[in-house]
């Protein structure tokens, strides 16, 4: 048996099928509301317009209240404190004193200046010089000592008592007149030979004509000038500071006129001093001696017998440091210090990092340059070891007795 089978639909009416939704129905605005409101905001718009161009009343120009006042300008701080015309300003122009004598005028500026004094426009060349003379006076009160020495003492007398004093000595004396001294200029006498012959020797001086006559010596028991004496260094010497050196005589000395007194016997002691002062390139150690002392505790002063060596050359060389190591270090130091503050530059820094890297640049290279020449300042130092054989040359006789041993 079979189900039976539901009954087909009937056709449906092709007019009652949609195939697409209705559409939306049109808002139509009317043409005459449109005129209208675009004549009304034509209105408004010409009214603005002619409200804006239509220029002051006469009767409210008087009313009118300025909002901004143009009477007062605001004036910055850097320019308030400027003059108000150029009447106040005042030249920068340097007041120029009165016209000097060609290629005269600057040694005569120059002196000016060294005595204090301020340059005059009156033109009277007396009372200038006047003016210069007091002041040089002045000048000359100023600098000199204080101590004075009562009756009339010659100038060699004078050189004499100097000379006695170690310190007073030493010191370089310039100018000074004398038949071992030379008038050399100390800022220009780089080797300092004018502190060297000094040191050394100071003679009188004399007339054209030669005032002493032949002499007899006083005693058989003397040593006359061009007398040789061997001995040798006891300490080491080393120039870095003054100081008193002693020497050992090695040889027996006997009297020069008849060689059989002995005066000076081997083992006697030499006292003396060197010069610390060591120019640059010097080489050689300066060494006087001031006294002998005998064996038998008997001694002699003498007058600055100089030292040779045993060629008889002056001074004693052994070993000398020129301290070129250090000097070398303070020039790589500034090499250093001047290529650090080269690198450290750019192309596109601003202001103020340039002048700080400048400002740096500067001070660097200036401290460079004082380490160096510092370095350059430092004098060489002579080393004279203990046992170094040396030679005194008698330059003035001595008078003694014959030694009879003690």
């Amino acid at each position: 048996m079979t189900a039976p089978t539901p009954p087909e639909p009937g056709k449906v009416d092709p007019g009652d099928l949609a195939l697409r939704a209705r559409p939306r129905r049109i808002v139509r605005f009317r043409r005459g509301l449109l005129i209208g409101v675009a004549a009304v905001g034509a209105a408004a718009i010409l009214g603005v317009t002619i409200f804006a161009l239509r220029g002051a009343t006469p009767g409210s120009a008087g009313k009118q209240e300025e909002l901004y006042s143009t009477e007062r300008k605001p004036v910055a701080d850097g320019l308030a404190a400027l003059p108000g015309d150029y009447s106040r300003v005042k030249p920068d122009t340097p007041v120029l004193g009165p016209p000097l004598p060609g290629d005269l005028g600057r040694p005569m500026l120059e002196h000016q200046q060294r005595l204090g004094l301020a340059p005059e426009g009156n033109g009277d060349r007396a009372a200038e010089a006047e003016r210069q003379r007091r002041a040089s006076q002045a000048v000359q009160a100023r600098e000199s000592g204080i101590f004075f020495r009562v009756g009339q003492v010659t100038s060699g007398a004078a050189r004499t008592d100097i000379g006695t004093s170690p310190d007073v000595q030493a010191e370089p004396q310039p100018g000074k007149e004398g038949g071992g001294s030379l008038a050399l200029d100390p800022d220009r006498d780089q080797n300092n030979q004018q502190r060297k012959l000094d040191f050394v020797t100071r003679k009188d001086g004399g007339g054209t004509e030669n005032p002493h006559a032949l002499q007899r010596p006083r005693s058989p028991y003397t040593i006359l000038a061009g007398t040789i004496i061997a001995a040798a260094l006891l300490p080491a010497l080393n120039s870095d500071l003054p100081g008193f050196v002693t020497a050992q005589v090695t040889e027996n000395v006997y009297d020069t006129a008849t060689g059989r007194f002995l005066l000076i016997p081997q083992g006697s002691r030499l006292i003396g001093r060197y010069d610390s002062v060591v120019a640059f390139g010097q080489s050689r150690a300066l060494l006087v001696w001031q006294r002998i002392i005998l064996p038998d505790a008997s001694s002699l002063q003498i007058d600055n017998l100089p030292a040779t060596d045993a060629a008889g050359q002056a001074g004693l060389e052994d070993e000398v440091e020129y301290h070129t190591g250090r000097l070398l270090a303070g020039v790589g130091m500034a090499t250093l210090l001047g290529v650090g503050t080269q690198i450290s530059s750019g192309s596109n820094e601003s202001d103020l990092v340039r002048a700080l890297r400048e400002s740096t640049q500067q001070n660097t290279d200036r401290a460079g340059q004082r380490i160096v020449e510092k370095n350059l300042n430092i004098q060489p130092t002579i080393t004279v070891r203990a046992g170094w054989p040396l030679r005194v040359i008698v330059h003035k006789d001595l008078v003694l007795s014959p030694y009879r041993g003690g």
